[in-house]
């Protein structure tokens, strides 16, 4: 829009410019032209003059002024013969040459006794023309910088609200339900800004109430659903019916994966709450024991886990605390479930300047581009090879515990035909 209008700007002063500056230069020169074809003139009268009195002292004179009009003016002078005289003054342009003739009459009669015809080169007359033109020309260009700058400076500043509230507009459209615009600006644009600012006021409020109802959900459906697995694993003891401890290791089953919703639901919601700030952890540290955790459940399937490029503790990375260890928890335990039985799942670290990343790779199917598409939306679920499902919501809670310490999660297929989860944090402050 800035540029629109700065281009709209200048097109206006050039229009006027145009309708001013040429129409002057026409003149100027125009004017030019009359004035040398004038002083020739008169100087070819003046001569003519003298030839028409027709006495050896005007004779004498005429020939002392042709020559010193010729060295001034580098011009020619020719006394032509009464036959080769016309009988009224002539013009004529040349291409570089003004050319003039005026009769000479005598004094005694009045009959023409000759002419005299000046020849001036127009050589200078082009280049003052040219000079004109060209002084002209850069004049207009100065005067369109200028008004470009001008324009640009004008444009900023007419533009400087909408700007804004187009920054309000990207922030909340990247989460950032705080963010208003100032109202400033002419009255549309604070009336727009009004009306974006009670808009997000709106919808931080509707989308808190909906966090404090899911925390809230979440947190109370943990006792009784904790309760009723304990009353199901009661029950299971208590019978001896294989048909019926069938239907309670079920249901026990599906109140497991209940409580993982629920779980998830609530880290979810404390995420998206911001509780905590993010400070320098050691990597390294954290990786080490959320492996020593898992490696039980892997070992019980054949599936080994390694440890890569983790040599030292540094560098440190920026992350909440608990946020690294649910991130590797719901990664590891997505790769867990997708490895087929004797596969290998590598962790490694890589150091990028002033960024880490860090890498999850399986052996499993691995996903097409339209799952990964969809992978972080909440409650998608792949199928993975164990026959479990999880609650989906492991990979949003991954995004979104990642999003709040500043880092990125991004998606790709693996060497070995499996996936690739990379996890990018910021380094933290050396000491």
């Amino acid at each position: 829009m800035i540029r629109q209008l700065v281009v709209s700007y200048v097109a206006l002063v050039a229009v006027a410019l145009a309708g001013f500056t040429v129409p002057v230069a026409f003149t100027l020169t125009d004017q030019l032209r009359a004035d040398t074809e004038d002083s020739v003139r008169r100087e070819a009268t003046t001569m003519a003059l003298m030839l028409g009195e027709d006495d050896p002292a005007s004779r004498k004179a005429l020939t002392q002024l042709s020559t010193r009009y010729s060295n001034e003016t580098r011009g020619e002078v020719d006394v032509l013969s009464a036959a080769r005289a016309p009988v009224r003054t002539t013009r004529h342009w040349g291409g570089t040459s003004l050319r003039i003739t005026v009769p000479a009459q005598s004094y005694t009669d009045g009959h023409i006794v000759g002419a005299v015809r000046i020849t001036f080169p127009t050589s200078q007359l082009v280049k003052r023309m040219w000079q004109i033109w060209i002084f002209r020309g850069i004049l207009a260009l100065n005067v369109l910088v200028i008004a470009a700058i001008i324009g640009g400076i004008v444009a900023r500043r007419l533009t400087r609200p909408l700007r804004q509230l187009n920054d309000m507009a990207s922030k909340l459209s990247d989460g950032d339900l705080t963010a208003r615009a100032p109202i400033t600006g002419p009255h549309e644009t604070q009336t727009l800004a009004r009306t974006l600012n009670q808009a997000g006021e709106r919808l931080d409020t509707l989308i808190a109430s909906q966090r404090i109802f899911v925390a809230d959900a979440s947190h109370q459906l943990r006792t009784p659903l904790t309760a009723l697995r304990l009353s199901l694993d009661n029950i299971a003891d208590g019978v001896d019916d294989e048909f019926v401890k069938e239907d309670v290791e079920q249901a026990t089953a599906e109140v497991v994966r209940m409580s993982r919703l629920v779980n998830d639901l609530l880290v979810l919601a404390r995420a998206e709450a911001k509780v905590t700030a993010a400070e320098p952890l050691s990597l390294r540290e954290v990786a080490a024991q959320r492996l020593a955790v898992w490696r039980p459940a892997a070992d019980e399937r054949g599936v080994r886990i390694t440890l890569r490029g983790m040599d030292d503790d540094r560098p440190l990375v920026m992350a909440s605390p608990g946020h690294l260890d649910q991130v590797l928890d719901n990664v590891l335990s997505n790769a867990l479930e997708v490895s087929p039985d004797g596969a290998t799942i590598t962790v490694r670290r890589e150091s990028r300047g002033e960024e880490v990343v860090l890498e999850i790779l399986d052996e499993g199917p691995g996903m097409s581009d339209a799952e990964k598409s969809r992978a972080f939306d909440r409650f998608w679920r792949g199928q993975g090879l164990t026959g479990r499902n999880g609650s989906g919501l492991g990979l949003a809670v991954v995004r979104q515990l990642v999003t709040d310490d500043g880092g990125t999660v991004t998606l790709a297929d693996a060497p070995a035909g499996g996936l690739c989860v990379g996890i990018t944090l910021r380094v933290g402050p050396r000491g």
